[in-house]
This record gives structure tokens, sequence and C-alpha cells, in this order.
């Protein structure tokens, strides 16, 4: 005889503790055991279904043959069509390998796809973009770089996710280069233009400016390498960033090419030391590396009126308590603390703003653009330690996104219109 069972648990120990019990008893096994998010999960999170009715004949003739073949050769003899009589004009494709995906490291393209096909429902959600998962089984770069490109005829944009650095860099790159069709790697530009729009509104609230503030970054992989760009694009102009080993270094000659491009833009006092000794006298800490680097005595060595942006998931860089001791505002890439900055704020209406202006690419005034809009959710007098960045619920944050990257983009001539 085979019984389910339905339980309230408090978490995973709490689950293994019911299962010891129950095989405990005579002649009782556990045979499997499930939770709400693996049913959430069973038989993938996204399907296709049809936009257009087939009731008849005719109906059939019309969506596929003889009569599609008319639509074919339209678009044979102008590709610019398919963006109107395809999907392709309203669909992106999710590219992972597998190799960085959430804190979770190369865990390979089949482990991958839960977390692209959740991407794919945000999109959805969130902006009406449809999306698609392509997980690839291969890490050799050019082979990522010429599958991509193989496939960029039946997609309106590229969006590149979960890939390891350094290659996500030349890949993203390459690819930018040879297509006509936006390529965005949200790990690095999506976690930039977060953490851009919530410094717009922390300095608003302790009355700083970007081009006065001393900020110091942890992390100088995907995510810290575009959030320096953005931050210097945006007129900041005193950062330094820290790697494993202290603080990257004006002069020294690293082995990453990021790297070297941030020796040669960051730290022109040439400071050397660990990433404690660089928060001394800070206006600014954004954390993108590692959990528990930092205590809250350390926070207090920064300057009044401090701004923290632990983000490490699911355990930030300083125990946000012991940095609100000091700090004067806090926040985390967590959903159970004030001042989420989180990704699902970018890249839905970012992709819908590039799609909507049929952009061919991606430029650092879209990405600004994309920031202020974020920032803009919430009105001056609404603005207060712990209320920085909108929730990624509100209906204003994608629409407003959207338009400002459409916008930015025919005022940056990345259009084909």
């Amino acid at each position: 005889m085979c019984i389910d069972i339905s339980a309230n648990t408090r978490g995973q120990d709490h689950v293994d503790a019911i299962e010891a019990v129950i095989n405990q008893r005579p002649g009782a096994q556990v045979r499997r055991i499930s939770d709400r998010t693996f049913l959430m999960h069973m038989g993938g999170k996204i399907e296709t279904t049809s936009k257009v009715p087939l009731r008849s004949r005719d109906d059939l003739s019309r969506a596929y043959t003889p009569g599609v073949a008319r639509v074919c050769l339209a678009i044979a003899k102008d590709p610019a069509e398919a963006r109107r009589f395809t999907i392709k004009g309203n669909t992106v494709a999710v590219v992972t390998d597998g190799t960085a995906v959430l804190g979770l490291g190369d865990i390979g393209p089949e482990a991958a796809m839960p977390v692209m096909e959740g991407k794919a429902i945000l999109f959805k959600q969130f902006a009406d973009v449809n999306a698609w998962p392509v997980a690839l089984d291969t890490k050799d770069t050019e082979e990522i770089i010429a599958i991509c490109k193989a496939l960029a005829p039946a997609y309106g944009g590229i969006n590149l996710e979960d890939i390891s650095a350094p290659r996500c860099f030349e890949i993203e790159e390459r690819l930018r280069d040879e297509l006509d069709i936006p390529v965005f790697h949200d790990d690095q530009h999506g976690t930039a233009i977060v953490t851009q729009a919530a410094l717009v509104n922390a300095l608003k609230v302790v009355g700083k400016s970007i081009e006065d503030v001393k900020i110091v970054i942890s992390g100088v992989g995907a995510a810290g390498f575009a959030i320096i760009r953005l931050l210097m694009a945006s007129g900041a102009r005193h950062i330094r960033a820290a790697g494993r080993d202290g603080v990257i270094e004006r002069g020294t000659v690293y082995a990453e090419e990021h790297r070297n491009w941030i020796a040669h833009h960051t730290n022109e006092e040439a400071f050397s030391g660990s990433l404690r000794q660089a928060l001394a006298g800070a206006d600014v800490f954004i954390g993108v590396s590692a959990p528990n680097l930092l205590t809250g005595d350390d926070i207090a060595t920064m300057n009044e009126d401090a701004i923290v942006f632990a983000m490490a998931n699911p355990d930030p860089e300083v125990d946000p308590d012991e940095a609100s001791d000091h700090a004067a505002i806090v926040a985390t890439g967590r959903s159970d603390y004030p001042n989420q900055i989180n990704n699902v704020l970018v890249f839905p209406g970012f992709f819908r703003g590039l799609l909507d202006s049929a952009a061919t690419g991606v430029t650092d005034g879209m990405m600004l653009a994309a920031a202020e809009a974020i920032a803009s959710c919430i009105d001056d007098h609404e603005l207060h330690p712990g209320y920085l960045i909108p929730s990624v619920f509100d209906p204003k944050v994608a629409a407003r996104v959207a338009d400002a990257v459409s916008r930015a983009a025919r005022q940056g001539g990345v259009t084909r219109s």
C-alpha cells in the first residue's frame, strides 16, 4: 500500500527527521519526497501556445501550407520582414553554458535549465517578451559564439546568462560586434544597472554626489567589472576595486584583460592594501563577491552617512544588521531585508525597450537611462533609508525602463528605424 502524506516543515533538517521516523516504523519506507517548489517545476515551467485558431481547413491553409509559402517568399525578398511576420520581433534567446549558475557554480547546462525557464517566465510576466532557454553543452568560447550567430535569425535579442568570467567578456564583445541584434549579459549589465539605480536614490537620501564619493567595490568578476564601468559612465571618479588578493593596483599587469582595464581606470591614488584597509574613509561599499568578508567594525571605519550594498547571495559580504549599526543605508540582494537589489527590475523592461525600438545594440546611454527610470519609480518625497528601490512587482518599472531604453536607442542611433 502506498500513502501520500502532506506535512508543513521548517526546512530540510525537519524533512530529514520526519523521513527517519517513518523509516524506523516496521514495514514503512519513504519512497519519494517532494515539495511545492519541486512540484512547481514538474514537466518544466514554460510551454508554447498558438496565437491563432485552427478550426477549419481554411485556417490550416493560411497558418501552414500552402498559404505560408507567400509569407516565406516575402521574407526571402526582404529579411527585415521577419520582425513583422514571425516571432523574431518579440523573442529573446536566453543562452547559457551552465558554468556560473546563481551561487552554485559550474553545474552544467541541464542543471541550469530551471533557472533559464524561470528567466523566461519573468520576461513574459513583467514585459510580455517571449523568451526561450538555449542551454549549450559546450564551454568553448568560439563554439558558443558560432552557435549564437547561427541561431540569431530566429531572435530579436540574446540574453547571455550564467556564463563564467572571463569567457563571458569575450563572448559578449564578439557577439555585439558580429551580430545586428542586441546582446546583453544580465549577470554583468543587469546587476550594474540596478546597482546604479539604487545608488542614485541612496545618494539623494544622504545628500552626496556621485562625482565626490569614494567608492569601494568587492568583486572584480563579471558583475564588478560592469558596475565599475557604469559608475564611471555616470560620473564616478574615486573607485577602489578589490579582488581576493586585495585592491587592484595601477601599474600592475594582470593575467585577465578586464583586470588590466580596472587597474588602468581606477585607484588613481595608487592605494595598495586589503579590502578592509581600502574601506577606511570610503562613502560607498558595493559587494558582489563572497559572504562574510567584513564586520560591523569595518563598516564603522567608513565616512559618516555611509552607503553599504552587500549583494553576495545568499549570505552577504557583511551582516546587514551589523552594517546598519554604522551605515546610513544598507541594501542587499535578499528579499528578507529592505532594499533588495534585484536584476528582475532590469532585464524584462530593458529587452522590451530593445525590441520595441528594433535596436541593433546596447550602449552605456541606454543602461544609464534604464537606471534613472528605475530610480524614478520612487518619488523623492517617498525616499528614505529603507526604501531606495521599487518592488519587482511595481507595474511602473518595466514600462518606464522600456520607454527610457527605446528613447535612448533612438537618440543614440542604434535602431533600424
